[in-house]
C-alpha cells in the first residue's frame, strides 16, 4: 500500500540492493513481531514479580534499572509499529504499536509523525531529533552531566513532550515548528485521538493501582524507571547513534551502526536497533531483519565509507573533548 503525502518513509541510499534481495528483508513476520513482544512482556512480567515479592531496596534498584531496560524494549516495538514493521494487518499493527506505546507512556500514532521528519530531514533543520544528539562532542563531562540529570528524572518532561508533539525549534530560522503540522490530516487526526488515549490510561491505572492496593509498587516498579532510567537510555542511544559526526550528507555518515556483544547489547540496543544506519538506509525492514540486511550490505560493498564501528569506539568519541572551533 503506498504511503500518502505527508507520511512516507523515505529509503535513503546512493547504492541499492538488488530488488529481489530486499523483497526477503521487508516482508514481515508476524510471528516473529509476536515473539519479540512476548518476550518483552514476559521479562516485564517477570521482574515486576520479582519486585513485589523481594521488596527491599538491595534488590530494588537493579530491578527497577532492568525494568526500564525492558521499558525501553517497548519503545523500540512501538517504533517499529510506527514504521508499519510489526504486522502486514494495519489495524492489528496499529492496535499492538498503540498498546506498548501507551503503557510507557507514548503516543505512537504522534511518534509517527515525528520519526518521519527525522528520517526524511536527517541533520536538516526540520529534523526534531538533533537538538538530542547534534553537536558532540561537547567536553568529557558534559554528557556525563546530562545522564545523570536524566537519572534523577528531572528531564522526563521534555521527553514526554517530545513524543507528544511539541513544538521544536527550527535550526534555519528559530521559530517553533510543530510535528503534526507536517502530515496528512489522517495521521494528525490519529496522533490526537491516540495520545487523549494515552493521558487517559496514565490518570486510570494509578487510580486502579492504589484502590487494588498495589499503588506504590506501581509508582516505583513502573513510573519511576520510565522517569529515570528510560530518560538515560534513550538520550545514550541516541547520541551513540548520531552523535559525533562531521559529514551529514547521508546517513551512511550521519547515522552509525554499532557492534556489540551480548549482553551490553540486549541492554542498549534491544531488538537490534545498534544497526542504525541499516534501519535509516531501508526503514521499511523490521528489526530482526536487521543483522542479516547488515550482511547483505556489506557483501554489496555498499557501507564502505559508513561508520560501522565497535559500541567502545563510538563511546570515546561521544565522551571526548569538545572539538576545537574552525578558524
Amino acid at each position: 500500500m503506498l504511503a500518502a503525502s505527508g507520511e512516507e518513509f523515505r529509503d535513503d541510499v546512493r547504492k541499492r540492493l538488488p530488488p529481489e534481495v530486499l523483497a526477503r528483508f521487508t516482508a514481515i513476520s508476524a510471528w516473529r513481531s509476536t515473539l519479540a513482544l512476548a518476550q518483552t512482556l514476559a521479562l516485564l512480567a517477570l521482574l515486576i514479580a520479582a519486585g513485589i515479592a523481594w521488596w527491599h531496596p538491595l534488590a530494588l534498584i537493579p530491578i527497577v534499572l532492568l525494568i526500564g531496560v525492558q521499558q525501553h524494549a517497548l519503545f523500540v516495538l512501538a517504533h517499529d509499529a510506527a514504521h508499519y514493521r510489526l504486522y502486514n494487518t494495519r489495524w492489528l499493527n496499529d492496535l499492538v504499536g498503540r498498546a506498548v506505546g501507551t503503557v510507557a507512556g507514548v503516543s505512537m500514532c504522534t511518534y509517527r509523525v515525528i520519526h518521519r521528519l527525522h528520517h526524511n530531514h536527517l541533520y536538516q533543520a526540520q529534523d526534531p531529533d538533533t537538538a538530542l544528539h547534534g553537536g558532540y562532542p561537547r567536553g568529557k563531562a558534559y554528557l556525563w552531566k546530562k545522564l545523570a540529570t536524566d537519572l534523577t528524572g528531572l528531564t522526563a518532561w521534555k521527553t514526554y513532550a517530545y513524543f507528544f508533539g511539541a513544538p521544536a525549534l527550527n535550526a534555519d530560522t528559530g521559530e517553533a515548528q510543530r510535528p503534526l503540522d507536517d502530515t496528512s490530516p489522517r495521521l494528525r487526526q490519529l496522533a490526537h485521538a491516540d495520545r487523549r488515549g494515552v493521558i487517559a490510561f496514565h490518570l486510570i491505572a494509578p487510580a486502579i493501582a492504589f484502590y487494588s492496593g498495589y499503588g506504590v509498587e506501581y509508582l516505583v516498579l513502573w513510573l519511576l524507571p520510565l522517569a529515570t532510567v528510560i530518560q538515560a537510555i534513550l538520550r545514550l542511544r541516541a547520541v551513540c547513534e548520531h552523535g559525533a559526526v562531521t559529514d551529514f550528507s547521508s546517513p551512511l555518515t550521519a547515522a552509525r551502526t554499532n557492534l556489540v556483544a551480548w549482553p551490553l547489547g540486549a541492554l542498549l540496543f534491544p531488538h537490534h536497533v545498534n544497526y542504525h544506519i541499516e534501519h535509516h538506509l531501508y526503514p521499511a525492514v523490521p528489526h530482526y531483519y536487521l543483522p542479516q540486511l547488515h550482511a547483505e550490505l556489506v557483501h554489496h560493498a555498499i557501507l564502505e565509507g559508513a561508520e560501522v564501528v565497535p559500541l567502545a569506539r563510538t563511546l570515546s568519541k561521544i565522551f571526548a573533548g569538545r572539538r576545537p572551533a574552525a578558524a
